[in-house]
């Protein structure tokens, strides 16, 4: 008497968890559950790619700044924009070179097309 009323509460037991169980995943998978998940999948793949963008500017601004260092560049304070300037002479000279680089004495003629 006592087996058969042990194996029936077991029974019983095991029919209750896997319904139990059974309910949960069809739960999430109801579009409204799975549009959530993809809700909070994007939101963190977002998260991991601002954190991305942040480490590599951090290091394009550190790079920056020791080849800054190794040409000899600093920033020029006096700017507002602080845009890196070349030091004196270099400067004028950079400057005069890209004046000169872009009048060009190119012209184009449609007709060479042909």
């Amino acid at each position: 008497m006592f087996r058969r009323a042990f194996w029936f509460t077991a029974g019983a037991a095991a029919g209750v968890w896997a319904t139990t169980k059974v309910n949960r995943q069809l739960k999430k998978l109801t579009p409204e559950s799975l549009a959530a998940q993809a809700a909070d999948k994007a939101v963190e793949a977002g998260h991991r790619l601002k954190d991305f963008a942040l480490d590599v500017k951090a290091g394009m601004t550190q790079r920056e700044d020791e080849l800054n260092d190794a040409l000899g560049l600093h920033q020029d304070p006096e700017r507002p924009d602080n845009v890196t300037a070349l030091p004196g002479p270099r400067r004028l000279r950079a400057i005069e070179y890209h004046q000169n680089t872009h009048r060009s004495n190119f012209s184009y003629n449609r007709n060479e097309d042909h």
